[in-house]
Order: C-alpha cells, then sequence, then structure tokens
C-alpha cells in the first residue's frame, strides 16, 4: 500500500466538478469545522470562498500562532549541480536547454557551505538535477561528509532514490528529503515530462514513501503551480500530505508552493495562478493541515513575502541562490529559475523582526536523533 494506491481512489474531473458545485453555505460550514476534512477542504479551495477570503486569512493566521508561535524557520538551499539527464518542459536544467552546465567539486561544495553558514543558516537543502552518474552515492556521502559539521540539519531535494540508499544517506547526517510531484494529474504529468527518468509518475510519486520508510525525520513535498488547475492540483497535494502524516506520523511533514518563475527554455504557464489564488491557496492548506510546515521561497516577490508571513507560514528561504557555485563567488553556470526576492538573509530577518517574528536559523541539533542514529539524547 502506497500513496498511489489511495490517490487511485480520485479522479481529476470528479474533485474539478466538485470545486464548482461548492456555495457559500458549505464555505462557512467549513471554516467553523474543527478538523477540517477532505470535503471542507474542497469547499475552502472553491471559487465560492473567494469572498470569504478575509475570514480564512484570519483563522489561518490564528491557528499557526496557537501551533507554532511567532517563529520562521530559515534555510537556504544549495545547488551542487545542474546537470540533468531529464526533459522537464518548464525546467531551466532540461537536458534539451544550452545552457552552462556544472557540477560542484566536494571542496566546492565545503566552499559554498561555508559561505551560507557565515550567512547565519544552519540549515540547508542540497538542490541537483537528476544525473546518477554524475551526483553518484559516493558524491552524496562525500558532501553530506564534509558539511555536516557546519550544519546541524541537512535536507536533499535531488532525483529518487530507492529505500535502502536513503538509509545509507541518513547515516552520514541527512536528516530530511524534499520532492516535488510537480503535478498530481497523470495525464499532464506524462505530457510536461518528456524524456527522462523523472517520466515515471508512480516512482516519483512513492518517493516520499521510501523517504518515510527509511527513517527521515522531514518530508517535503509541493506541488508546480501553473501546470494545472490551481484548485484541484492543491486538494491532490493536501490529501497527499494528509497520507504521510497519518503513514509517518513520526516525520514532520512539510509543503511547498512554488509558482513557475521565468527559465531556459520560456516555457509558459497553462494555468497562471493570481496573488488572491496564491492566498486563498496556503489559507486553505493551513486550516485543513493545521500541523504541516508551509514553505516560502524567493520565487515569490519581497512585497508579497512579507504580507503572506502572517497567514500560515512557518519556513522561509532568503538570499537564495539557484545556480551552483554562486554564493562563493561568481558562478556562469545556469541557474533553476529567477528568484523574485532579491534581499540578503540579514534584510529579511529584520523584516520578520518588524513584524513580531523571530527568525530561527537552527531548530534541529543530531544530539536529537533517535538511538541507532549515530548519536543518542544526552
Amino acid at each position: 500500500m502506497s500513496f498511489y494506491n489511495e490517490i487511485k481512489q480520485y479522479k481529476w474531473s470528479d474533485i474539478g466538478r466538485d470545486l464548482k458545485s461548492r456555495s457559500r453555505s458549505d464555505v462557512e460550514r467549513a471554516l467553523g469545522s474543527r478538523p477540517v476534512n477532505l470535503d471542507g477542504l474542497i469547499s475552502l479551495l472553491s471559487p465560492a470562498a473567494e469572498p470569504l477570503l478575509e475570514e480564512m486569512a484570519q483563522e489561518a493566521h490564528r491557528l499557526t500562532i496557537r501551533r507554532f508561535g511567532n517563529v520562521i524557520s530559515m534555510f537556504a538551499p544549495l545547488y551542487i549541480s545542474n546537470v540533468c539527464m531529464n526533459r522537464c518542459a518548464y525546467c531551466g536544467f532540461n537536458a534539451g536547454n544550452p545552457v552552462a552546465r556544472l557540477t560542484l567539486t566536494v571542496e566546492q561544495i565545503e566552499a559554498e557551505g561555508r559561505a551560507i553558514r557565515a550567512l547565519g543558516f544552519r540549515h540547508l537543502l542540497l538542490v541537483s538535477g537528476e544525473a546518477p552518474k554524475i551526483v553518484t552515492m559516493d558524491y552524496l556521502k562525500s558532501a553530506l561528509d564534509v558539511l555536516r559539521p557546519l550544519f546541524p540539519s541537512l535536507s536533499v531535494e535531488i532525483f529518487p532514490l530507492d529505500t535502502a540508499a536513503y538509509a545509507e544517506l541518513i547515516d552520514h547526517g541527512l536528516d530530511g528529503l524534499v520532492v516535488f510531484q510537480e503535478t498530481y494529474d497523470e495525464e499532464l504529468y506524462g505530457k510536461v515530462h518528456l524524456g527522462g527518468k523523472k517520466r515515471d509518475y508512480r516512482w516519483r510519486l512513492e518517493t516520499p514513501d521510501r523517504g518515510g520508510s527509511a527513517g527521515f525525520r522531514r518530508l517535503g513535498l509541493g506541488a508546480l503551480l501553473g501546470l494545472n488547475d490551481w484548485r484541484v492540483e492543491a486538494f491532490f497535494l493536501a490529501l497527499h500530505a494528509q497520507y504521510l502524516l497519518r503513514t509517518y506520523w513520526k516525520s514532520q511533514i512539510g509543503i511547498s508552493f512554488p509558482r513557475l518563475r521565468p527559465a531556459a527554455g520560456a516555457f509558459q504557464p497553462a494555468h497562471p495562478v493570481s496573488d488572491i489564488d496564491f492566498v486563498q491557496l496556503l489559507t486553505a492548506l493551513r486550516l485543513f493541515l493545521p500541523d504541516a510546515s508551509l514553505v516560502l521561497s524567493t520565487r515569490e516577490p519581497a512585497s508579497l513575502r512579507d504580507h503572506l508571513v502572517p497567514l500560515g507560514i512557518t519556513t522561509m528561504s532568503a538570499g537564495s541562490h539557484t545556480e551552483p557555485g554562486g554564493y562563493s563567488r561568481e558562478s556562469e553556470a545556469e541557474a533553476q529559475f529567477e528568484i523574485a526576492d532579491r534581499r540578503s538573509p540579514e534584510e529579511v530577518a529584520n523584516m520578520l523582526r518588524e513584524k513580531g517574528y523571530e527568525p530561527v536559523w537552527k531548530d534541529w541539533d543530531s544530539i536529537f536523533l533517535t538511538p541507532g542514529r549515530e548519536t543518542a539524547a544526552a
């Protein structure tokens, strides 16, 4: 049993019709219920909820403060390679794009890590394209070995691996796994993933299951907004998160909801998501998943990020570089996408303090690892 078996119980078209059928009274009933169930989630994501967005935002704020307090966890992505064998229509790393490629050496990874640590971060996300003959297991282990003394918390957003491989990386200090399904619509998935291993919808969909079985403390997932109807996409994203919370209850579940940004290849989103849509999606997810981390990246512009913070966000990146080598030197390697919030980490931290939040650079230490995993709590 995996999430693949669960998602097969739903049809994309049925959820789309159900969303359109909801009324204001359905939304009001969902707003007044605790916990919000799947039926309530559909109401909160529906067009009928748009006039009640202010009420949703206020409740999302109250719920987030109650569960997480006035803190925002900070992290930085470290791109170690932009070499990729996949041909994803929307991605700057697409193997068919004639762009400058670079895979950092282990020494360069350590230099990048030290530059990021100097910015204040203690939580790092390693990112790469899908090129397993270049970004090998030995390469990943060596990268983790040099970064572990610098960062108490290390996560990866790389190509999917099997459970045994994830367990090996956990033994080298990895505690978090992030994998984006991009779209939960299996038919569309085949149309935007034109070549490479990533074309295998089920292999990617079951990646968080393999990560949960391996014992990751954190599991992150997300959908790429702009590829399809965001309301239906959000339903399946939330369904996936709910399944993971129920199945891998020892793991913290985080959700990202990136909007498509300009990148090499000039892919144009078929279903643009407006700022108002984005707020509705964020607040609906918070009301349905009160215990999940909600992650906001530098894909969004500074002014919007500032306004979204109180609505349910718990985790943010800042000062990001999406090209390998970009923190420690000028890099000519192609970026995965253009970032929109170009403020420094300290500027973002100051914004959070002005809003009454405390930026947290380190929320995890290896001393808290469970017995049998390197270190036992003293």
